[in-house]
């Protein structure tokens, strides 16, 4: 229900009143005369009495609206006999509804906002809220796609630069100590000597730390004797999975191409105090990305049935290939290779 046009308590101003034009506020004021009549639609139940907010006159002072000391109707003159008694009293109790009313509406007013334009605010009714309707609703968030998945055949050596081929047999790492370790064979078994599980083959990427020799024949020829303690002799538990390492022998060494860089590698056969023994080869190239450091790539195959194939070395280090160029080729159509 909308009140009609007239004069109205300013909600913002209560010693003034604003004209409200039927729809909406506006910006025309002024200051009540003295002895007034009700803004316009006062009466019973209308909309125009004055707001419970305004400040009482001083006691026994006429009020702004005609009444000694407050915002009650103006006096009737002439209220003596019973007659006129009782109009008086009717003309009280009307003007007590509409100051009733007059307080909730103003209660109602001052409560009221307008979210965009604190100036603007709704009149002296209150308004209700459009409903929610479905096209209203915000749309709902895009869903995250979820990252492709790696390459089954392929893991990647993003630190590296380079990718190396998941043979069959093979599986990316999982509980190893090692934390630069690419890949493992399958499962576990007990070891011949001391620890309590051992596994048939492992490799290694890491970056070769600043030394003075930057070649990649010297590098892997320093790093061969430490990678077969470490994988035969001596454990950093001070455990011998194999019982200590007895002796070794070169199988191979010699340039090879890795990843379309000229490397160097050096393959030891190792002989154990328990167990087949087994094979250690130490692999060093040029990265393709970065500052070029070194890559050493370590080979740890046990032998027997546990181990996987020799020539499963030979296949990974073919198989290498730069993350930069994934079409330059490991050894294959080079001249260079590995001397047996």
């Amino acid at each position: 229900m909308t009140p009609p046009s007239g004069w109205y308590p300013d909600p913002h101003a209560p010693h003034l009143e604003r004209w409200w034009d039927g729809t909406a506020w506006t910006e025309h004021r002024r200051t009540p005369a003295s002895g007034s009549a009700p803004a316009a639609g006062a009466g019973a139940g209308g909309f125009g009495a004055p707001s419970a907010l305004h400040t009482p006159s001083a006691p026994g002072a006429p009020g702004p609206y005609g009444a000694a000391g407050g915002y009650g109707p103006p006096a009737v003159p002439g209220g003596g006999g019973s007659g006129g008694s009782g109009g008086a009293k009717a003309v009280a109790l009307t003007a007590a509804g509409a100051v009733l009313v007059a307080a909730v509406v103003a209660g109602a007013v001052a409560l009221t906002r307008d979210d965009e334009d604190p100036e603007a605010r709704t009149g002296p009714g209150p308004t209700a809220p459009a409903p929610t309707t479905e096209s209203t609703r915000p749309p709902p968030s895009p869903s995250v796609s979820e990252p492709a998945p790696e390459d089954e055949g392929v893991v990647v050596d993003e630190l590296n630069g380079v990718t190396f081929p998941l043979l069959d047999g093979w599986v990316r790492p999982r509980h190893v100590v090692e934390k630069d370790a690419v890949m493992t064979t399958d499962g576990t078994h007990d070891c011949p000597g001391e620890g309590s599980l051992c596994r048939g083959g492992m490799v290694v990427s890491r970056t070769v730390t600043a030394t003075d020799e930057s070649s990649s024949r010297a590098l892997a020829e320093a790093d061969i004797p430490e990678a077969a303690e470490e994988a035969f002799d001596e454990d950093t538990l001070g455990n011998r999975p194999y019982g200590g390492m007895k002796s070794h022998q070169v199988v191979k060494a010699g340039p090879v191409a890795v990843a379309g860089r000229a490397g160097y590698l050096v393959r030891w056969r190792v002989t154990t105090a328990k167990g087949p023994g087994g094979y250690v080869q130490s692999l060093v190239f040029p990265s393709s990305v970065g500052t070029e450091s070194p890559v050493l790539v370590r080979f740890v195959f046990e032998a027997g049935p546990d181990g996987p194939p020799v020539a499963d070395m030979d296949r990974i280090t073919r198989g290498i290939r730069s993350t930069a160029d994934q079409t330059s080729g490991g050894g294959v159509g080079s001249s260079i290779g590995p001397t047996g």
